[in-house]
């Protein structure tokens, strides 16, 4: 697989972590009181709060090792050669190989 797809692939692996660590926290989180002129809020009986004390700091190491992940492959991607004037002079050689190559095939196809 190519970097840029590993690349993909740890960015989706990231907004997954993420969306589920915030989605975990929302639906585990106890409730809390907001002010008091509202009422106490019941307390959850289902979650167990030791539980729930190591589940972020579980979720946040596996968000920070894919984080770390995500440097390593961008650490190595190429250097860029003679940044963006470079870049635009190279993408422009390529599109001008790309339609001499078309006329030929163009050419071989009506000789066909």
């Amino acid at each position: 697989m190519d970097i840029i797809s590993q690349l993909q692939e740890q960015v989706n692996s990231i907004a997954s972590l993420t969306f589920n660590t915030f989605g975990t926290l929302q639906r585990d989180a106890p409730p809390v009181r907001l002010s008091p002129n509202y009422p106490e809020p019941p307390p959850n009986p289902t979650e167990d709060s030791a539980n729930f004390a190591d589940q972020p700091k579980l979720m946040s190491a596996a968000l920070v090792k894919a984080a770390k992940q995500f440097d390593a492959l961008v650490a190595a991607l190429p250097p860029s050669e003679g940044g963006e004037e470079a870049q635009l002079r190279r993408i422009a050689e390529l599109q001008a190989e790309n339609d001499a190559v078309g006329q030929e095939l163009q050419k071989q196809l009506e000789a066909a």
